[in-house]
Protein backbone atom coordinates (compact mmCIF):
# COMPACT_ATOMS: atom_id res chain seq x y z
CA UNK A 1 0.00 0.00 0.00
CA UNK A 2 1.03 3.53 -1.14
CA UNK A 3 2.03 5.92 1.63
CA UNK A 4 0.46 9.45 0.95
CA UNK A 5 4.05 10.83 0.24
CA UNK A 6 4.26 8.64 -2.66
CA UNK A 7 0.63 9.15 -3.89
CA UNK A 8 1.32 13.08 -4.19
CA UNK A 9 4.62 12.48 -5.61
CA UNK A 10 3.07 9.68 -8.35
CA UNK A 11 0.04 11.80 -9.58
CA UNK A 12 2.70 15.34 -9.13
CA UNK A 13 4.50 12.92 -11.87
CA UNK A 14 1.43 11.67 -13.58
CA UNK A 15 0.83 15.57 -14.48
CA UNK A 16 3.93 16.92 -15.45
CA UNK A 17 5.28 13.86 -17.69
CA UNK A 18 2.16 13.89 -19.64
CA UNK A 19 3.05 17.42 -19.88
CA UNK A 20 6.55 17.16 -20.93
CA UNK A 21 5.78 14.63 -23.19
CA UNK A 22 3.58 16.37 -24.98
CA UNK A 23 4.53 19.62 -24.91
CA UNK A 24 8.30 20.33 -24.32
CA UNK A 25 9.61 16.70 -26.46
CA UNK A 26 6.76 16.31 -29.07
CA UNK A 27 9.68 15.41 -31.12
CA UNK A 28 10.88 12.35 -29.85
CA UNK A 29 7.83 11.21 -31.75
CA UNK A 30 8.42 12.16 -34.86
CA UNK A 31 5.06 14.50 -35.30
CA UNK A 32 2.67 12.00 -34.45
CA UNK A 33 0.60 11.25 -30.92
CA UNK A 34 2.80 11.71 -27.32
CA UNK A 35 1.51 8.84 -25.75
CA UNK A 36 -0.69 8.77 -22.51
CA UNK A 37 0.41 8.01 -18.70
CA UNK A 38 -2.09 5.50 -17.75
CA UNK A 39 -0.05 5.26 -14.26
CA UNK A 40 2.60 5.99 -12.04
CA UNK A 41 4.10 4.12 -9.18
CA UNK A 42 6.57 5.49 -6.72
CA UNK A 43 9.47 3.42 -4.64
CA UNK A 44 8.79 4.57 -0.74
CA UNK A 45 12.31 6.03 -0.95
CA UNK A 46 10.97 8.13 -3.66
CA UNK A 47 14.34 6.86 -5.98
CA UNK A 48 12.32 5.55 -8.91
CA UNK A 49 9.10 5.80 -10.22
CA UNK A 50 7.60 3.18 -12.89
CA UNK A 51 5.78 5.02 -15.72
CA UNK A 52 2.94 3.21 -17.32
CA UNK A 53 2.60 4.39 -20.92
CA UNK A 54 -0.39 3.54 -22.99
CA UNK A 55 0.66 3.47 -26.74
CA UNK A 56 -3.05 2.67 -28.29
CA UNK A 57 -2.56 4.18 -31.74
CA UNK A 58 -0.55 3.22 -34.06
CA UNK A 59 0.82 -0.80 -34.06
CA UNK A 60 4.11 0.16 -33.43
CA UNK A 61 3.91 -0.01 -29.53
CA UNK A 62 7.13 -1.42 -29.01
CA UNK A 63 9.67 0.75 -31.30
CA UNK A 64 7.36 4.11 -29.50
CA UNK A 65 8.39 2.52 -26.15
CA UNK A 66 12.62 2.20 -27.14
CA UNK A 67 12.28 5.64 -28.06
CA UNK A 68 11.23 6.73 -24.54
CA UNK A 69 13.58 4.56 -23.22
CA UNK A 70 16.07 5.89 -24.89
CA UNK A 71 15.61 9.13 -24.22
CA UNK A 72 14.22 8.60 -20.49
CA UNK A 73 17.66 11.00 -19.12
CA UNK A 74 16.18 14.33 -21.87
CA UNK A 75 12.75 13.31 -20.39
CA UNK A 76 14.05 13.21 -16.50
CA UNK A 77 15.97 16.63 -17.25
CA UNK A 78 12.93 17.81 -18.50
CA UNK A 79 10.65 16.97 -16.02
CA UNK A 80 13.16 18.46 -13.31
CA UNK A 81 13.18 22.02 -14.74
CA UNK A 82 9.09 21.67 -14.46
CA UNK A 83 9.25 20.35 -10.57
CA UNK A 84 12.27 21.67 -9.27
CA UNK A 85 10.39 24.12 -7.14
CA UNK A 86 8.33 21.08 -5.79
CA UNK A 87 9.95 18.11 -5.24
CA UNK A 88 13.61 17.79 -3.73
CA UNK A 89 15.28 15.31 -5.98
CA UNK A 90 13.46 13.64 -8.97
CA UNK A 91 12.98 9.80 -9.67
CA UNK A 92 14.90 8.04 -11.89
CA UNK A 93 11.78 6.94 -14.34
CA UNK A 94 11.59 3.15 -15.67
CA UNK A 95 9.54 3.34 -18.19
CA UNK A 96 6.74 0.22 -19.29
CA UNK A 97 4.00 -0.78 -21.76
CA UNK A 98 0.76 -0.11 -20.19
CA UNK A 99 -1.18 -3.21 -22.31
CA UNK A 100 -4.93 -2.80 -20.03
CA UNK A 101 -6.48 -0.93 -22.82
CA UNK A 102 -6.08 -3.41 -25.64
CA UNK A 103 -6.76 -6.10 -23.23
CA UNK A 104 -10.03 -4.58 -22.17
CA UNK A 105 -10.81 -4.03 -26.41
CA UNK A 106 -10.24 -7.67 -27.01
CA UNK A 107 -11.83 -9.04 -23.96
CA UNK A 108 -15.06 -6.81 -25.00
CA UNK A 109 -14.61 -8.26 -28.53
CA UNK A 110 -14.85 -11.83 -27.81
CA UNK A 111 -17.95 -11.06 -25.10
CA UNK A 112 -19.45 -9.68 -27.96
CA UNK A 113 -19.33 -13.18 -30.13
CA UNK A 114 -20.31 -15.21 -27.46
CA UNK A 115 -24.21 -16.22 -28.17
CA UNK A 116 -26.11 -16.41 -24.93
CA UNK A 117 -29.46 -17.37 -24.97
CA UNK A 118 -31.81 -16.23 -23.07
CA UNK A 119 -33.04 -17.06 -19.59
CA UNK A 120 -35.98 -18.71 -19.90
CA UNK A 121 -39.06 -17.17 -18.40
CA UNK A 122 -40.57 -19.25 -15.62
CA UNK A 123 -44.81 -19.25 -15.02
CA UNK A 124 -44.08 -19.70 -10.98
CA UNK A 125 -42.72 -16.26 -11.50
CA UNK A 126 -45.41 -14.18 -13.29
CA UNK A 127 -48.15 -16.26 -10.73
CA UNK A 128 -46.90 -15.35 -7.96
CA UNK A 129 -48.54 -12.32 -6.24
CA UNK A 130 -46.44 -9.28 -4.62
CA UNK A 131 -45.14 -9.93 -1.12
CA UNK A 132 -48.15 -7.57 1.33
CA UNK A 133 -46.21 -5.37 3.61
CA UNK A 134 -47.16 -5.15 7.40
CA UNK A 135 -49.40 -3.62 8.65
CA UNK A 136 -48.24 -1.07 10.73
CA UNK A 137 -51.62 0.73 11.80
CA UNK A 138 -55.43 -0.41 11.88
CA UNK A 139 -56.69 1.86 9.40
CA UNK A 140 -54.15 0.27 6.35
Amino acid sequence: MESKRQQKMASLLQQELAQVLQRDLPHLFGGGLAPSISMVKVTPDLGQARVYLSLLLGNDANERLEIVRENAKAIRQALAKRIRQTARVVPELIFFHDDSAAYAAHMDQVLGTLDIPAAPKDEADASEEKPTRPRLFKGE
